[in-house]
């Protein structure tokens, strides 16, 4: 049995490597976040005219019909990058959209989704950092959503959010557009400057059922997968930056990557991280072939690899020394990055006990 990504995948891998190489190297990626605020609608415009925006809208709806796993090798070439930009938050949203019972709204949203028209959110997170869908605060009575939402990743440029609330029929997905009357918007700031995350609050606002429970927690579960192929990008990323500082940077008249002792942290964290791979994989795999044991393949996958990247980004930090700390230092980005993976959608500690719950111990 091939455990492998296909030919197409690979190709399409490279492909996207180059595409943000060339596209948007570090020096565009601080652009971005200090002046545009994470999110510059050219570079958008350009990755959806590659397909990105697309990979797993339906066909029928301009998209590549593609499965979760070809969104994670993005999401893992944009954790690589560094690249900015919605892409976690309009990613769940075509989750969402597909996972609910509302065609009228696909049919409204997907096409302009895929040609990088329009940018969708989702809002499930609640105060205190609550992910958990059985504990909504944000409520629907007739058609009207009320509550808010403290961390919206992309809320600031999303055309529509699905939200996550309770109605009279318990936890469901709601869609809001993004001009519709009663929604307050308030930029936050956060540590990683190259996703932006926005405080949303409902007062009121007309909503559309789309879907239930089971499309909430699908909808979160796709951003678990997505968030750790993200963080197994950036790992590799900080870890490859490491080795090449360790080459350069000389002590005593040798390069450290001759002494013993950075040698062996190098080690650890590659054997570490190079088995975490197929964690990923496998989660997003689970996503569209082994619906049942998928959300905790989802819950391992998040909680492991986030803590990996942490790790890593931390080891690779301790080992540039000094110079990691400045901000003209590339190597803070993926810092920041991994701060950011760490806690959205919840921390480690939360998805292991989820995963222990689910596993029946």
């Amino acid at each position: 049995m091939d455990f492998g990504l296909s030919p197409e995948q690979v190709q399409f891998q490279d492909t996207l490597r180059r595409f943000l190489a060339e596209r948007c190297p570090t020096s565009r990626v601080r652009s971005i976040m200090e002046d545009a605020g994470g999110h510059d609608p050219a570079l958008w415009q350009a990755l959806a005219e590659l397909g990105v925006a697309g990979l797993q809208v339906p066909v029928e709806h301009g998209g590549a019909g593609l499965e979760l796993l070809d969104v994670a090798i993005a999401a893992q070439e944009f954790g690589y990058a560094a690249t900015p930009g919605p892409f976690l938050a309009n990613a769940m949203a075509v989750v969402g959209l597909c996972e609910g019972d509302d065609e009228r709204a696909r049919a409204t949203w997907l096409p302009r989704v895929a040609a990088g028209e329009a940018i969708g959110a989702v809002a499930i997170g609640e105060a205190d950092g609550v992910w958990d869908p059985a504990r909504l605060g944000a409520r629907v009575s007739a058609g009207r959503l009320s509550g808010a939402k403290p961390m919206v990743h992309g809320g600031g440029v999303a055309a529509f959010l699905l939200v996550a609330a309770q109605d009279e029929a318990g936890p469901g997905l709601f869609l809001a557009a993004g001009d519709a009357p009663g929604i307050e918007r308030r930029a936050l700031r956060v540590v990683d400057m190259t996703r932006p995350v926005d405080a949303v609050g409902f007062a009121e606002t007309p909503v559309v059922r789309i879907g239930g429970a089971a499309a909430v927690q699908r909808t979160l579960d796709a951003g678990c997968v997505l968030v750790a192929a993200d963080a197994w990008g950036g790992a590799r990323r900080a870890l490859d930056m490491t080795i090449d500082y360790a080459k350069q940077r000389e002590q005593f008249g040798r390069s450290i990557g001759a002494f013993q002792a950075v040698k062996h942290q190098l080690a650890d964290l590659a054997t570490e991280l190079e088995p975490a791979l197929a964690l990923w994989w496998y989660a997003a795999h689970a996503f569209d072939h082994i619906r049942d044991g998928s959300e905790r393949h989802a819950a391992l996958a998040k909680a492991h690899l986030a803590d990996v990247f942490d790790r890593v980004a931390r080891m690779a930090t301790e080992l540039h020394g000094g110079i990691a700390f400045t901000w003209e230092f590339d190597l803070q980005l993926w810092f920041r990055r991994a701060l950011f993976d760490r806690a959205w959608l919840g921390d480690a500690r939360h998805h292991r006990a989820r995963a222990a719950t689910l596993a029946g111990w």
